[in-house]
C-alpha cells in the first residue's frame, strides 16, 4: 500500500508573506482549492490567485478583532479527520466538513514584537492562538495532512509535490510534522521566557530556552564528537549574531574561544580607551588598553607571544588598517570586532584562512541572562557574573595605600582575572597584562606560572628585567596562605587586589605589610570553571 496522499485542498494563513505567492500559484496551477484568512487572502487575490475566505468555509464571521476566525469544527475537523475511519467520514458528511490536506501557517511575530520594545499589551496581542492550534492539529494527523510552518521549506515541499504528482509521502509529512511541533514549542517557549521576565521569576519551575540552528559544525572539541551551533533567540549581540566577512567555516573551538574573547573585551568602554584581548583555549594570553587599537594589540601581544600564535583576537572598536596589518604579522585564527574599515578588509583579504567577524556593537555587562551548564541528569543555572568593582568599592587593608598608577593597574588586572579560569592570577602593568596563570589546582602554582611567563617574555624582548617588576597582581579568589602573595612579591609586584575572606587574612595582610605591598580587598570572588 502506497504511503502517498494527494493534496486537494489547502489552508494558507501566514504572517510572513515571503514566497507565499510562488507557493500558492504552484498550488493553483495544479487545481488545488485554497482557503485563506485576512491579509493572506488579500495578498493572494492581489496576484490573481483565487481563494475562499475561511468565513465562507465556517459560515461564521471573524470576530473580536480577528482573535476568533479559525477556531471552528469546519477547520479543525478538516485537519484532524482520519480519512480511513468510517465514524470520522460520517461525522464530516453530517456536519459538511471538507478535508484540508495541506496547512501552510506561520505565526504572529511575537519575538519581533518583543525585540522592537513594544509595550505589554501589544506583545500580548501578538500571541497567536488559532495558528498553533491548527499547526498542532495538522501535525498530529500527519498520516494524511501536510503542514508547512517555515518559508524555507516551501522549496522542498514543491519538489516533493511535483515529484509525486500532487501527492506527498509519509516520510515527508513526518518530517514536516516534527518541524511543526518544534516551531510551536519554540513559539510557546519565547512567550514563557518573556512572561517570566515580566514576573521577575528567577527560579521558574520549568526552564524553557529557545535557540535556532546557525550551522552544523564539522565536529566538536574533538573529531569524534558531533556538534552544532545555535543562536539564543533572545539575544541580538554576540558571536551568534556576528557577520563573517571571510575565512573558512568556524569550528566548535573557534566559536568557544571567540566568545571568551568577545566577553572579555566587552569589559572595556569603547568610548574611552581602545582594548584588545587575545585568547587561546578559552583563556586570555594577553589583554591591554591603549591610545589606539594598534597600541593595545601590541601591548597584549607582548604578554605572551608564544601563546598568541594561532589565537583569537577581540577588539572593542572598529578594526582599522594599521591594526589589521599588525595582526597579520603572525598566524591568527579569528578576529572579532564591532566593525571594520574597508582598508582593514582589504588587508585581511590577503589572509584567506583568517576569519573576520563583526558584531555591530558590544554586549552590555548588565545583561543578566542566565548561564546554563549540563551536569549528569540535570542543569546548573546561575546569573551571569556581571559584577563590576570600582575604586570606591575597594577596602585597602595594608598600611601602605596604592598609588594612583597602582590602583589603575589593580582594577585593570581585576577585570581580566574575571575571565581567566580558576585558579586565576593576573599581573598587570600600564594597563596591560604581563603574566597570566590559569586553571591550576594550586593558587601558588598560578602565581609561579604567571611570573615565569613574564620572565620568558623579558628574555624574548631582550628586557633588563621582567615586566612583573612594579606590577599589580589580581587573584580571582582569596589567598588561603601567604605563600602565593610572596611569590608575587618576589616577581616584583607592588600591589595586590583580591576578594579577601580567608581564615588567614590577618596572616596575609601582615605578610603584605612586611613586604611593603599595597593590598585591596574587593569582597567579591570571580571563580570561573
Amino acid at each position: 500500500m502506497s504511503d502517498l496522499y494527494p493534496i486537494k485542498r489547502a489552508l494558507i494563513s501566514v504572517s510572513d508573506k515571503t514566497d507565499i505567492i510562488k507557493l500558492a500559484n504552484a498550488l493553483f496551477q495544479q487545481g488545488i482549492e485554497i482557503i485563506s484568512t485576512g491579509g493572506s487572502a488579500e495578498t493572494l487575490r492581489a496576484s490573481n490567485i483565487p481563494v475562499k475566505d475561511v468565513s465562507e468555509l465556517t459560515e461564521f464571521p471573524e470576530m473580536m478583532n480577528g482573535r476568533v476566525k479559525t477556531l471552528h469544527p469546519r477547520v479543525h475537523g478538516g485537519l484532524l479527520a482520519l480519512r480511513n475511519e468510517k465514524d470520522h467520514l460520517s461525522a464530516m458528511k453530517q456536519h459538511r466538513i471538507s478535508e484540508i490536506d495541506l496547512l501552510v501557517v506561520n505565526l504572529y511575530p511575537f519575538e519581533n514584537t518583543v525585540a522592537r520594545g513594544a509595550d505589554y499589551a501589544t506583545c500580548i496581542e501578538n500571541i497567536d492562538i488559532g495558528g498553533p492550534a491548527m499547526i498542532r492539529a495538522a501535525a498530529k494527523n500527519h498520516q494524511f495532512v501536510t503542514v508547512i510552518t517555515d518559508t524555507s521549506d516551501y522549496g522542498i515541499f514543491l519538489d516533493e509535490f511535483e515529484t509525486n504528482k500532487g501527492h506527498t509521502s509519509l516520510n515527508f509529512r513526518k518530517k514536516m510534522a516534527y518541524r511543526a511541533y518544534s516551531h510551536t514549542a519554540g513559539y510557546d517557549a519565547s512567550i514563557s521566557s518573556w512572561m517570566r521576565v515580566q514576573e521577575k521569576d528567577d527560579h521558574p519551575k520549568k526552564i524553557i530556552e529557545v535557540a535556532s540552528l546557525v550551522q552544523s559544525l564539522r565536529y566538536g572539541e574533538n573529531p569524534h564528537q558531533r556538534a552544532a551551533f545555535y543562536k539564543d533567540n533572545s539575544s541580538s549581540l554576540g558571536i551568534a549574531s556576528a557577520f563573517q566577512h571571510q575565512g573558512k567555516e568556524l569550528s566548535y573551538n573557534n566559536i568557544n574561544d571567540t566568545d571568551a574573547a568577545f566577553e572579555l573585551v566587552c569589559e572595556f568602554d569603547q568610548t574611552s580607551k581602545s582594548a584588545c584581548a587575545i585568547i587561546k583555549h578559552a583563556n586570555p594570553c594577553g589583554v591591554a588598553t591603549g591610545a589606539n587599537l594598534k597600541e593595545a594589540y601590541e601591548s597584549a601581544f607582548n604578554c605572551d607571544q608564544t601563546s598568541a600564535f594561532g589565537g583569537v583576537v577581540a577588539l572593542n572598536q572598529t578594526l582599522d588598517k594599521s591594526t589589521a596589518e599588525e595582526i597579520c604579522n603572525i598566524f591568527t585564527e579569528v578576529v572579532i570586532a564591532p566593525g571594520a574599515t574597508a582598508e582593514a578588509l582589504d588587508v585581511f583579504a590577503k589572509k584567506k584562512n583568517l576569519r573576520l567577524l563583526t558584531t555591530s556593537g558590544l554586549k552590555s555587562l548588565r545583561n543578566n541572562r542566565k548561564t546554563i551548564r549540563h551536569v549528569s541528569g540535570g542543569f546548573l543555572v546561575q546569573d551571569r557574573d556581571t559584577e563590576i568593582v570600582l575604586a570606591k568599592n575597594l577596602n585597602i587593608v595594608t598600611k601602605r595605600k596604592p598609588t594612583d598608577v597602582e590602583l589603575e593597574d589593580m582594577l585593570f588586572a581585576w577585570k581580566v582575572a574575571k575571565h581567566v579560569k580558576s585558579n586565576a592570577i593576573v599581573y598587570a602593568k600600564n594597563n596591560a597584562t604581563v603574566g597570566i596563570g590559569a586553571g591550576q589546582m594550586s593558587r601558588v602554582d598560578s602565581c609561579r606560572i604567571a611570573a615565569q611567563k613574564s620572565i620568558d617574555m623579558a628574555d624574548s624582548l631582550s628586557l633588563d628585567f621582567p615586566l612583573t617588576k612594579g606590577s599589580a597582581v589580581a587573584s580571582d579568589a582569596f589567598f588561603p596562605f601567604s605563600d602565593g602573595l610572596m611569590v608575587a612579591a618576589q616577581a616584583g609586584a607592588t600591589a595586590i587586589i583580591q576578594p579577601g575572606g580567608s581564615m588567614r587574612d590577618e596572616e596575609v595582610i601582615k605578610a603584605a605589610d612586611d613586604a611593603n605591598l599595597a593590598m585591596a580587598f574587593t569582597g567579591i570572588r570571580h571563580f570561573r570553571h
